[in-house]
C-alpha cells in the first residue's frame, strides 16, 4: 500500500517538470490563506501555486483543511482527500479527530471513476494524478463561509467552511505509463465539481458532507460508468512510535433507532475504519495519543439513483524489516473475493487476491457485484456465502494488517453533456474502543464475536444520523411539492384505570419525520454567530472585547427567528476543546414555561423560553417567576386557570454592570442610535468587555467568546453554542506591540538561562502534548517586541546561528512575542553555551546575552 504514496508524489514531480519545460523552474515562497484566515506557510512548489513565470496552461493544484469542527480533513482539487504528509510542510491534518489531537484515522481517500468508451475500458484514478484542475491563478478552488467574520464570507455559502474544487481527467501534462496497462492514461472525458461542507455546531462538528457532480465533457457516451471512493486506512499519531498500527474496517448497515423515530432500526450504511485495538500507551492506558475513535463513510444518495452498491476491502499483511519495525507487504495483499460461477467466472488479479492493479482490474472491482463481510471475521470460512475460502492464518490480516476499502455504485450511461451527482459524509465517532485491554484479552483468532461486541458504535451511529438530517432535512419540503419526507405516527398513552394493566387510551399523536424529501438541503439549525474578538494585553492581564451586533441580531434560516441567548468566555493553554475552561457567562433572563396537562397527566413544555419582562407584562409588574420554579410551587394562571411553573433557561446571569464579570463597555449607549459608534466603527451599544487578571506573563493564553441560543422546539437539537475554536485568539499577557513602541520598552528573553533539566515540558511550558521530538520542541521566548523587527542569534565569535523575521505590520494578538525552537539555520540543535541576541527595527536596536545549558 505504501508504494501508492511514493508513486503519487513522484508523479506530481513529473507533471511539474513537464508543465514547466517551456520556462525556467521557479522558486517562490507563498502563503495560502486558509478559511480560518490564518496564513499557512508553503514551500516552493510550482504545482501548488501558479506564478508569473509558470506556463499559462499549467494546472494549479491547491489544498486547504477543514478545521472548523472536531473532524479535520485535507482537501485538494485533484480528486483526493487527506494525504497530508505530501502537502507542503508535512505533519499536517490528514484526517484528524478530534482536531488538535494529531491522531489521524486514514492516510487518505480517492475518487475513482471508470466506464466503457467505444468498447475500451477506461478509468481515471487520482492516485496516478489523472485528475487535474484548470490552469490559472485561481485553479477553480473556491472558499466560502456563512460566518460574517470570515474572510471568505458569502451569502451563497452552505456551511461555516465550504470548499468547492473543480477538476477534470483531461490534463495534457500526464505522461505516466501504467505498469499494468502498458499505456498512458486515456481520459474518460469527465469534469468533477466537488463541494465539501463543515460546521462547528455540537451536533454537526463530527462530520463533513460532500456533494459531487460528474459531467461527461467528452464527445462519446460513457457506458456502464461506476463511481468509487477508495479509502486508505491505517490510523496513526504524529510523533508516536507505536509497536504497530493496524487498521480494522467493516460496514454497518443498520443501528438501533433513536428516540426521534418510531422505527425499530435506522438505516445507517456506513463503511468504517478504526485502529484494531485503540493503541493504548506502554502502561496499558488510554492517553491523548490513543486512536480510540472510528471514522465512517456514509453514502447518502445519487441522482439518478444507482442500481448496484458494492463494498470491498483488502489488507497488506505486515512484515518485519531487519530493524524490527513492521511494514506492509503488498505481495501478500488479500481480501474477500466471491467465488466464480459459470455465469460469472472468477477473475484472478495480477498480484494476490486483494488490491486491484491497473485500469481493468480496478474497474472490475468497482463494477462487479460484491459486498464483503467485516474484516474482523476474516478468519472464518465464508464459502457458504459464495466467497473464496480464506488463506491459512487469515486472522493475521486483523492483527497486523494495513487496510483499504472501497465503496462503489452505478451503472450509469452518460451521453455527452449528461451528469450524475451523489453525496456522502465522512463521519467520526468517539470512544469506539472502550477498554484498553479488550483486544489483548478478548479477541480470538477464530472467534472474534466477543471482541466485536465490545466495540461502541453509539457515537458513530448518532453522527451518521445527523449527517443525513443535515443533508436532507426531515419534514422540510424543499421543492414545495407537498412532500416533506417519510414519517410515522408517535402516540402518547395514558392509563385510564391505574389498577388494571393495559387499560389505557391514546391522548395525543403527531407525525415524526425520519427522512427528508430526497432533495438535498445541506442546511441546518445554527447558533448565533460568534463575535470577533479584540485583545488588549498588558503585564499579567488581558482585556477581551467584542461587539455583539451580529450575534444578537442574527436570524436562523429555519426558524426565521432571533435565537440569541448569551455569551460565554473561555480560556485554555492550547487550542483544543478539552483545554478550554469557562471563565464567565452572560445570558438573558428568560424562563421555560411548564404547564400541567390534564389530558396527559403530566407537565408539558410550552414553546420556547419567555423573557422575564414578557412575564411581567402578562402577569403584572410585581410578578416574580423565581417563586414558581418547580412543580411543587406551581402558579395558577389567572386567565386560563392552568397550573404552571417557570424553569430558568441557563443561569439567567443577566447583570452586565459588574466589572468582574462580562459587562457593557458603554452602559449608557442606546440600541436605538446606530450612529453611536466607536472609532473602529463598532456600535457602542453592543460593545462588551471581560478582564482577566493575575496571568503568568510567560505563558500564552488561548481566548474565545462563544454565542449560544435559547434552545429549539426540537429536543434533539437543544441549546446550540458556537465552538470556542471558531474565534480563538492566542495572546500573551505582556504589553502589546503598540505599547512597546510607544513607551520604548526593553526586550525580554526567557527562560534565561535555558536549562535542559528545567522541567519546562513537565510543567506545561513546552511540548504540552508530548508529540514532538524533544530537540525540536524547546522554546525560548522573546517578549516586548515591536510589531515588525528582525531577531538574530550569534555565537560569541560572531557566527550567525539563526535569523527570525517577526512581521506583524498591523499589530494585534501575539505581535509582541516570538518563539525560537533552539534550532540553527542549518536545522541543527544548538549546543550549550553563551549566545548573543539582537533585535533590530526601525525604532530600536537592542542586544543581550542568552545562556543555554544542556
Amino acid at each position: 500500500m505504501a508504494n501508492h504514496f511514493d508513486k503519487r508524489r513522484a508523479l506530481k514531480e513529473t507533471i511539474t517538470a513537464v508543465a514547466t519545460s517551456a520556462a525556467l523552474l521557479f522558486s517562490l515562497s507563498v502563503s495560502i490563506q486558509g478559511s480560518d484566515s490564518k496564513s499557512r506557510s508553503v514551500y516552493s512548489s510550482p504545482y501548488y501555486r501558479q506564478s508569473a513565470d509558470s506556463p499559462a496552461d499549467a494546472p494549479n493544484f491547491q489544498y486547504d483543511f477543514h478545521n472548523v469542527g472536531q473532524l479535520g480533513l485535507a482537501i485538494s482539487n485533484d480528486g483526493v482527500i487527506g494525504f497530508g504528509p505530501y502537502w507542503p510542510g508535512g505533519n499536517g491534518i490528514i484526517c484528524e479527530y478530534p482536531i488538535g489531537s494529531r491522531v489521524q484515522y486514514m492516510r487518505g481517500g480517492a475518487l475513482v471513476v471508470g466506464g466503457i468508451v467505444s468498447q475500451d475500458t477506461l478509468l481515471s484514478n487520482p492516485m496516478y494524478v489523472e485528475f487535474a484542475p484548470p490552469a490559472g491563478a485561481a485553479g477553480d478552488f473556491i472558499r466560502r463561509s456563512t460566518l460574517r467574520s470570515n474572510a471568505y464570507y458569502s451569502p451563497d455559502a452552505q456551511s461555516e467552511q465550504d470548499f468547492i474544487a473543480i477538476y477534470t481527467d483531461t490534463s495534457l501534462f500526464h505522461n505516466h505509463i501504467g505498469p499494468y496497462d502498458n499505456r498512458g492514461h486515456i481520459p474518460l472525458g469527465v469534469s468533477i465539481r466537488q463541494s465539501s461542507y463543515a460546521w462547528s455546531y455540537s451536533y454537526a462538528s463530527d462530520f463533513i458532507l460532500f456533494d459531487y457532480h460528474i459531467t461527461n465533457i467528452g464527445q462519446d457516451t460513457i457506458s456502464k460508468m461506476f463511481i468509487g471512493i477508495r479509502i486508505y486506512g491505517e490510523p496513526f499519531t504524529y510523533g508516536y512510535d507505536a509497536t504497530y498500527w493496524s487498521g480494522l474496517c467493516g460496514f454497518r448497515r443498520t443501528a438501533p433507532a433513536q428516540d426521534r423515530t418510531c422505527l425499530a432500526e435506522d438505516s445507517i450504511n456506513v463503511a468504517w475504519v478504526a485502529d484494531v485495538d485503540g493503541n493504548a500507551n506502554s502502561e496499558g492506558e488510554w492517553d491523548n495519543r490513543s486512536a480510540r475513535a472510528v471514522i465512517g463513510l456514509r453514502f447518502l444518495g445519487a441522482n439518478p439513483k444507482n442500481r448496484v452498491f458494492n463494498y470491498n476491502w483488502w489488507a497488506d499483511k505486515a512484515q518485519k524489516k531487519p530493524g524490527g519495525e513492521l511494514s506492509p507487504n503488498s505481495e501478500d495483499s488479500w481480501g474477500p473475493r466471491k467465488a466464480g460461477t459459470e455465469e460469472d467466472p472468477y477473475r484472478k488479479f495480477i498480484i494476490g487476491m486483494g488490491e486491484p492493479y491497473g485500469d481493468r482490474e480496478t474497474y472490475y472491482l468497482l463494477s462487479h457485484p460484491e459486498f464483503d463481510y467485516d474484516q474482523l471475521f476474516c478468519g472464518f470460512d465464508h464459502s457458504g456465502e459464495g466467497f473464496m475460502p480464506p488463506p491459512p492464518e487469515a486472522y493475521k490480516y486483523v492483527q497486523w494488517g494495513w487496510t483499504e476499502y472501497a465503496i462503489s455504485f452505478g451503472p450509469y450511461d452518460l451521453a455527452p453533456g449528461d451528469s450524475v451527482s451523489f453525496a456522502m459524509a465522512l463521519v467520526a465517532g468517539e470512544n469506539f474502543h472502550v477498554n484498553p485491554s479488550d483486544f489483548k484479552e478478548i479477541f480470538g483468532d477464530y472467534n472474534p464475536t466477543a471482541y466485536f461486541a465490545t466495540l461502541n458504535f453509539d457515537d458513530l451511529d448518532r453522527n451518521a444520523r445527523w449527517a443525513e438530517y443535515v443533508y436532507d432535512n426531515p419534514g422540510v419540503d424543499t421543492d414545495h411539492d407537498g412532500y416533506a419526507g417519510e414519517y410515522c405516527w408517535s402516540y402518547t398513552w395514558r392509563d385510564t384505570t391505574p389498577d388494571i394493566p393495559g387499560d389505557s387510551v391514546i391522548v395525543d399523536s403527531h407525525k415524526v419525520y425520519y427522512s427528508g424529501d430526497s432533495i438535498p438541503d445541506f442546511r441546518t439549525v445554527a447558533p448565533p454567530p460568534a463575535p470577533i474578538l479584540r485583545t488588549f494585553p498588558s503585564f499579567g492581564q488581558i482585556i477581551v472585547r467584542w461587539n455583539g451586533r451580529d450575534s444578537e441580531t442574527a436570524v436562523d434560516f429555519l426558524t426565521q427567528d432571533k435565537s440569541f441567548e448569551g455569551y460565554r468566555v473561555y480560556m485554555g493553554k492550547e487550542d483544543r476543546l478539552t483545554d478550554f475552561v469557562l471563565l464567565s457567562s452572560f445570558d438573558i433572563e428568560d424562563y421555560i414555561i411548564w404547564q400541567y396537562s390534564d389530558l396527559l397527566g403530566d407537565w408539558v413544555k410550552q414553546g420556547l423560553p419567555v423573557t422575564g419582562d414578557s412575564l411581567k407584562i402578562l402577569y403584572g409588574p410585581d410578578f416574580d417567576p423565581t417563586q414558581y420554579d418547580n412543580q411543587y410551587h406551581a402558579f395558577t394562571d389567572p386567565i386560563t386557570g392552568a397550573y404552571r411553573f417557570f424553569a430558568p433557561q441557563d443561569w439567567n446571569q443577566s447583570d452586565l454592570s459588574d466589572p468582574l464579570k462580562i459587562h457593557k463597555l458603554y452602559p449608557d449607549a442606546s440600541r436605538d442610535n446606530p450612529d453611536d459608534t466607536t472609532e473602529e466603527g463598532y456600535m457602542r451599544y453592543y460593545e462588551y468587555e471581560y478582564v482577566i487578571d493575575n496571568l503568568q506573563p510567560s505563558e500564552p493564553c488561548y481566548l474565545s467568546v462563544t454565542a449560544f441560543s435559547r434552545g429549539s422546539l426540537d429536543e434533539n437539537v437543544g441549546v446550540l453554542e458556537t465552538s470556542p475554536l471558531i474565534n480563538v485568539v492566542r495572546d500573551f499577557p505582556l504589553p502589546s506591540s503598540t505599547m512597546v513602541e510607544k513607551e520604548g520598552l526593553p526586550v525580554i528573553v526567557y527562560p534565561n538561562p535555558y536549562r535542559s533539566d528545567g522541567g519546562y515540558a513537565r510543567d506545561g511550558y513546552e511540548n504540552r502534548d508530548r508529540l514532538r521530538r524533544v530537540e525540536w520542541s524547546r522554546e525560548i521566548h522573546f517578549g516586548n517586541l515591536p510589531a515588525v523587527c528582525k531577531i538574530r542569534i550569534y555565537t560569541l565569535s560572531g557566527d550567525l546561528v539563526q535569523e527570525i523575521d517577526h512581521y506583524y505590520p498591523n499589530g494585534g494578538p501575539g505581535s509582541q512575542e516570538e518563539t525560537w525552537n533552539m534550532i540553527s539555520r542549518n536545522t541543527q540543535s544548538i549546543t550549550s553555551g553563551i549566545y548573543i541576541w539582537s533585535v533590530h527595527s526601525d525604532k530600536t536596536d537592542q542586544l543581550g546575552k542568552l545562556v543555554i545549558i544542556k
